[in-house]
Order: C-alpha cells, then structure tokens, then sequence
C-alpha cells in the first residue's frame, strides 16, 4: 500500500483541529466531561463512558453543544440556564462551566503538550512553502497552542472566541474550517484537514475540502471513513509530504 501523502502540487495550506491533533489534550477532556457529567446522572441514568459517549457526543463540538447532544442521547432535558450559572448546576451552562473550571485546573497544574510528530509535520509543511492554520472550537483554543509552544508554527488560528463573535456554528458544520482558509485567501479545494473527532471529518466532508484526513488514536477507522475521511491514521508520523507550494508570481 502507497505511503499517505500530502501532494503540495494540489494542496497550499494545511489545517489542523487541536484537540487530538496538535494539543494532548482530548484526554483531559473527556476525563473533566466524565467527572462533571457522572455527578449529574447520579440517580438518572448510567454513567458517561469516557469512550463512546465521549467521540460520539462531545468530542469536536463547542462545549455547550456537547452537553446539549449528549443529554439528547440520553432522553435528558436541562435548562439552558446563563452564562452567570454557578458551575455544576443542572443547566447547559450549569454544566459547562464545571467542566471548564476542572479542565482548566488541570491545563495550571500539569500544563499543555503537543504531539511530537504533528511538530514535525508542522515544520516540513513550512519549509515547503504551506500555509498551516489551527481550528479550536474551545473559547481556549489559543491559550492551549500557546501553553504548548507551537503558535509560531501557524499563520492564524479560529477559535471559539471567533465563533462567537462571528456567530459561527459549530461542527459537523465546516464554518470554522471555512472561515481559516478564508483569512488565508484560499479556496477549500486547496486545503487539507486534518481532525481526530467524526463531527470535524464530516465538516471537512462537507466543506469540500481538497484532502480530509483523520487522526484515530483510539482506532475506528471505519467510522472515520463513512463520516468523510480519505486518508485514516493512527500518528500523523505515517503521513508524508511531496512537492512543495511555489510561490505566485506576481
């Protein structure tokens, strides 16, 4: 089987989700979803599992469209509550801001690593001449690419701050995969994604995007596949890089 390549002939810009991707960050996450969601469904239903419910509900989406599916699935209805709820209240916005504050006490406490092979990419993408771009649907998505000193290696980054003041929805919508590639004056057809989460591969499905590739750490590849993803890897170490971006004359 031929080696999976990013063609820089076809392909100029490159971009990339966080979490799972570039951050190590997914599994504090799901570990923080778990600890908020668990106290909640104490006498309502089963436990969140940190697997399933996690990359089937809440990994990808914005945080509140998480709590929103997850508890759909499961035949809940909360309050959308606001944003001034005191965290762990059962609302939306109750919950979410539980999560928030576990998570990011553990981002103080045991800090932000990026994945060393996603680096690497990252670095031959550039001396190639690719423009690369980060998507976080979390309002810290530049503060978690920051904490893991890998922002110089980006040209731009959407985060859930972008999407709230632009009133961007949230994935399988590939608005925030669209709008990056717009700053970066390119058309989706000359861009490649690269996610870890189904609601990120199906926006990039949907955003017509020119390359969609996934990045399964947990290993589902046929879901990945059927949700819209052409290359499915394990490590973006397997992906290679051919050809260079020419720059346009002028």
């Amino acid at each position: 089987m031929d080696e999976p390549v990013i063609d820089l002939t076809v392909i100029s810009a490159v971009v990339f989700d966080t979490d799972g991707v570039v951050t190590d960050t997914a599994r504090g996450h799901a570990a923080a979803w778990k600890h908020v969601f668990d106290a909640f469904l104490r006498g309502r239903s089963a436990p969140f599992d940190i697997r399933d419910d996690y990359l089937r509900h809440v990994d990808g989406r914005p945080r509140l469209d998480g709590i929103r599916t997850f508890l759909a699935a499961r035949g809940i209805t909360v309050p959308e509550g606001a944003p001034d709820d005191e965290p762990g209240a059962p609302t939306v916005y109750g919950l979410g801001l539980a999560k928030d504050r576990i998570f990011l006490d553990q981002v103080e406490k045991y800090g932000v690593a990026a994945f060393p092979p996603t680096v690497a990419l990252l670095h031959e993408l550039r001396q190639r001449g690719a423009r690369t771009a980060a998507v976080s649907a979390s309002l810290h998505g530049r503060k978690l690419v920051t904490s893991a000193g890998v922002m110089h290696l980006f040209d731009l980054l959407v985060d859930g701050n972008d999407a709230a003041l632009m009133n961007l929805p949230g994935k399988p919508d590939p608005a925030l995969f669209a709008e990056a590639v717009r700053r970066l004056d390119l058309p989706a057809a000359k861009a490649a994604v690269v996610d870890a989460a189904l609601p990120g591969i199906e926006a990039g499905r949907r955003g017509a995007f020119g390359l969609v590739v996934a990045v399964t750490r947990e290993g589902a590849p046929a879901e990945l596949r059927a949700h819209g993803a052409d290359v499915v890897l394990l490590d973006l170490g397997e992906l290679g890089v051919r050809g260079r971006v020419l720059p346009l004359r002028s």
